[in-house]
């Protein structure tokens, strides 16, 4: 058994973790979370066994938590559109990340973090973690500092760690979100609400969809890779399908039994990204992570845990 933080862990991925991490690994588990986009809520399934700690990430260092183990850093700010709001979360991002790493230097802790697909931005896929990468925005640019300052920790000071390049993860807990969610979750609760979703562009556009079980396995895969040869390194965490918004539109009327058609605006951002497919091939290879979950069964599990909600 080991001792885990996870911040953001009351978040969408982070609650999906510590979930498994709780209930099945029999962990000691410490959840760092402001519930900025997190819930309470999103671990009533496991709060008696698990610690909740409200306050930012940054504040991890100030915390009196001794023998930690394992830290998952996936507590930072997750989507472009908050970034263009307010670019000063790219300091703030990169300054609780470093926080993190100085904790993890003191107290000898292995850290597995949170990166994401949309540092391919502008490259062509499939997307392998070594192209060389254009940063696009205010939030590539700090999860991509995030990745070197990763690297400048493990070549000053030893410390371990694992970059998850995320791709496009729907799943459980989505709710407190809100419009941050996922497409996939926005979709959904737009069609069960008997409303037109919007398309921005012609539809065509297409992402590598991931469950949110499937990034969960690939997380916990790193954490074990870690104990053996794998040391600092970035992962794509993906399917190597990509589906395009139409065709999730289309299955989730499937699904749902509605017949509702997306409703397409002109898409007013310059730098979209209209393609993304991860390469999973390094994934598979030093991890042994490859994904379980094909998008119509991820649907059909996110569906059945909708309907649940409602009894």
């Amino acid at each position: 058994m080991m001792k885990i933080v996870v911040t953001g862990g009351a978040g969408f991925i982070g609650s999906n973790l510590v979930e498994e991490l709780a209930r099945e690994s029999g962990h000691d588990v410490v959840v760092l979370d402001n519930f900025h986009t997190g819930s309470i809520e999103n671990l009533r399934a496991v709060k008696d066994k698990i610690k909740i700690i409200e306050a930012p990430c940054g504040a991890l260092s100030k915390l009196n938590l001794s023998n930690v183990d394992v830290i998952f850093h996936f507590g930072i700010p997750s989507s472009s559109p908050m970034y263009k709001e307010n670019p000063m979360l790219v300091g703030e991002a990169i300054n609780d990340a470093i926080g993190i790493f100085e904790f993890a230097r003191k107290s000898e802790s292995k850290i597995i973090f949170a990166s994401s697909s949309s540092l391919y931005s502008g490259l062509q896929p499939p997307h392998r973690e070594d192209m060389e990468i254009k940063v696009a925005d205010y939030y590539t640019e700090a999860r991509l500092c995030i990745e070197r300052i990763a690297r400048l920790y493990n070549t000053l000071y030893q410390v371990s760690s694992i970059g998850l390049r995320f791709f496009s993860v729907y799943g459980f807990h989505e709710e407190a979100k809100g419009k941050y969610a996922n497409i996939v979750s926005q979709f959904l609760w737009e069609l069960k609400r008997g409303k037109t979703p919007t398309v921005y562009g012609d539809g065509n556009q297409t992402r590598d969809f991931i469950f949110a079980k499937d990034v969960v396995d690939a997380g916990i895969k790193a954490m074990n890779a870690m104990e053996s040869d794998v040391h600092c390194d970035i992962f794509n965490v993906a399917t190597g399908v990509e589906t395009s918004f139409n065709d999730i539109v289309s299955l989730l009327n499937d699904f749902l039994g509605t017949d509702i058609r997306p409703h397409y605006l002109v898409n007013p951002i310059q730098n979209y990204v209209p393609r993304t497919l991860g390469d999973t091939t390094k994934a598979e290879k030093y991890l042994g992570f490859k994904y379980r979950y094909t998008l119509y069964a991820g649907l059909e599990e996110l569906i059945t845990y909708e309907e649940g909600k409602k009894e």
